[in-house]
């Protein structure tokens, strides 16, 4: 019975154990993507010769 006891009590201390420890650090924070580069027009393209 004592090995039964002493099982109980280990358990039970792990369990405080566990109880009391901190909790995991908060996941950290995303920026948003950058907004999308605006789109030349046709006629500023052939004028400059940038395509994006």
């Amino acid at each position: 019975m004592s090995k039964m006891i002493r099982a109980g009590l280990a358990f039970s201390l792990a369990l405080a154990i566990a109880a009391c420890a901190a909790p995991p650090p908060p996941a950290p924070l995303q920026s948003p993507p950058p907004p999308p580069k605006h789109k030349l027009d046709a006629k500023t393209q052939l004028e400059t010769g940038r395509t994006y």
